[in-house]
């Protein structure tokens, strides 16, 4: 599933609380609220099943536009991508959001997306723009990042590890889980960030010594989070013995807005030295039905108002330089300086025989 959000929503369900965002389709009509006539214009946007976003801030696009917004939910990541390949040319949308970097170029390469220079993509660090042609246009950011237990760590007067190096000292033996890169995209993202700091031949080391420190390995972020984490309200709930887990910068503040009385402090911290950046792109499908509504939504998409909505519907970071951040995520998230990060193409390359690598590596 996509970043952050499938995390957000998993926890929130931890939590006792009504999930962030519904499967299935979800129609947002108009500042009116009619839902009984269809809209006279309507834009379907296919996503993962975590895209989330304030009905106010839709039903003010289709105030703006006239263009009624239809989300269609289509499964994780990994599978509405290749949902959209399976029918490139004839799209069941005319937006696609959710492809990202570590994914963006199996879709590039496949044709789904036709170029698109979004209004106001000025705003947006060249940094985030990965594509050149303008065939995906970047919507949000988060980072992978190890997440510690507090209460663990001072009961043990112990510090909480910081870098990749700290995960294989022998003081956080027997400490970590991780996911499955291979079922799991904070895995892969993990993953990935260990490539990107060790190189193409160190990586491999790096991991026969995480090995060798005893980490666990659970097929989804859901079993590491909420089953295995001590520090989770599921891990909790469900006595998790590992106080160190690959999950999200944005957990924390997931943590205490879904806690239960709402702490002062969040309970989980993060490893600032172990992340890996992920960013999520847009893009307008090839044989839309709508592609002026298509276009429309992208450029709403990076508006100043969806930002700004973002972070408090799917916790992610904006990418529009004008967009600020809510206080929860000031007040109790982290902001990673130093990510690690790798090229589009070069995760082409190299994901499905790193993959194979690790799968020999770790669970052999």
């Amino acid at each position: 599933m996509s970043i952050k959000k499938a995390a957000a929503v998993a926890i929130v369900a931890a939590l006792g609380v009504t999930s962030l965002a519904a499967c299935g389709t979800d129609d947002v009509r108009g500042a009116a609220g009619k839902t009984d006539a269809p809209a006279p214009k309507t834009v379907t946007l296919v996503s993962h099943d975590s895209f989330n976003a304030s009905k106010e801030v839709l039903a003010d696009f289709t105030k703006r536009t006239g263009f009624t917004v239809k989300v269609l939910k289509s499964g994780d990541a990994g599978e509405a991508v290749n949902k959209e390949i399976l029918t490139k040319g004839s799209p069941q949308g005319d937006v696609f959001f959710g492809v990202d970097n570590t994914l963006l170029s199996r879709a590039l390469d496949n044709g789904i997306f036709v170029p698109y220079e979004a209004k106001g993509l000025d705003r947006v660090p060249a940094a985030y723009q990965l594509d050149k042609e303008h065939r995906v246009t970047p919507i949000d950011s988060g980072d992978i990042c190890v997440n510690y237990d507090k209460k663990y760590f001072a009961d043990k007067k112990l510090a909480p590890p910081v870098t990749f190096d700290d995960l294989a000292k022998p003081a956080y033996k027997d400490l970590l889980v991780v996911e499955n890169p291979e079922r799991s995209s904070p895995g892969l993202g993990f993953l990935l960030g260990t490539a990107a700091k060790y190189g193409d031949d160190g990586w491999q080391d790096y991991w026969k010594k995480l090995k060798a420190n005893g980490v666990k390995t659970v097929d989804s972020w859901e079993l590491a989070y909420n089953q295995e984490f001590s520090g989770s309200a599921g891990g909790k709930q469900a006595k998790g013995d590992r106080p160190l887990v690959v999950s999200y910068a944005s957990s924390p503040p997931v943590e205490v807005l879904y806690g239960e009385p709402q702490p002062k402090v969040a309970p989980t911290g993060v490893s600032t030295g172990t992340c890996f950046r992920q960013t999520e792109f847009a893009g307008l499908l090839n044989g839309a039905k709508n592609p002026e509504g298509g276009k429309a939504l992208i450029d709403f998409l990076i508006s100043k108002e969806f930002q700004e909505d973002m972070p408090l519907q799917m916790f992610v970071n904006p990418v529009a330089k004008d967009a600020a951040l809510p206080e929860l995520f000031t007040k109790h998230g982290v902001v990673i300086e130093k990510p690690e990060t790798m090229a589009p193409q070069k995760i082409a390359e190299k994901r499905d025989p790193w993959i194979q690598q690790w799968s020999s590596l770790v669970l052999k």
